[in-house]
């Protein structure tokens, strides 16, 4: 049984993990009978959102609590996890991947990264295991396996300026539909637009569902 590393950044697509891609690829890891170790950083968000009206709230939310949500309370902090825990990784999208993940959202390609993200990034890279990106999750990855000097084909789907911005930290961004994915079969990475370019929750499935098999394929 494949265990798989699943990183959350809250709850919410507006400043956390986007709730409909989180469980899709849940529901897909367990219909493939593979272990999930889903797990976020325990720090705060930068910001908490009111999905109803858009607007900030003046409260402060912890990203490990609010992505337990979604995980029923099976959470843990990413901090403890080891590469040699897990046998892939995957990131769900979401605004907090861009928010809380990292700082791409207000810095851009001068983005820093959570230091125990990008340590987990790394292990599991070096051991030659596989990552999914979802959604703006390729962003971060970018910036990641940009500091190690690797270049890396990702996609976000056709969004120009995210293109752009991951082409500038040193990987190679390729324009795919919602419903398919790349995948860089020598770094074993694999990603998918997801509600980069989705309209309804049938078109972010159908990438991620795909995703989710070709990173088990890879184990």
């Amino acid at each position: 049984m494949p265990k798989v590393g699943l990183v959350l950044s809250g709850c919410g697509v507006n400043d956390g993990s986007e709730i409909h891609e989180s469980v899709i690829t849940m529901l897909e890891l367990d219909r493939a009978g593979a272990e999930m170790v889903i797990m976020a950083p325990n720090i705060d968000h930068l910001h908490v959102i009111n999905h109803a009206t858009g607007e900030e709230m003046e409260e402060s939310r912890n990203v490990l609590i609010e992505s337990a949500r979604i995980s029923r309370g099976d959470i843990t902090d990413i901090a403890v996890v080891k590469a040699d825990d897990l046998d892939a990784l995957i990131f769900p999208g979401g605004f907090g991947v861009a928010k809380n993940l990292c700082d791409y959202a207000m810095a851009g390609p001068d983005c820093s990264v959570n230091p125990d993200v990008s340590r987990l990034i790394y292990e599991v890279h070096d051991a030659g295991k596989p990552i999914g990106v979802i959604c703006i999750a390729p962003a971060l990855l970018a910036k990641v396996m940009g500091e190690k000097s690797e270049s890396v084909d990702l996609t976000i789907g056709f969004d120009e300026q995210t293109g752009n911005d991951i082409n500038a930290m040193g990987a190679n961004h390729v324009m795919c539909p919602v419903e398919e994915l790349i995948v860089d079969t020598e770094k074993k990475i694999v990603s998918t637009p997801a509600y980069m370019e989705a309209k309804s929750i049938k078109e972010a499935a159908a990438g991620i569902e795909k995703l989710v098999a070709e990173v088990l394929g890879m184990v």
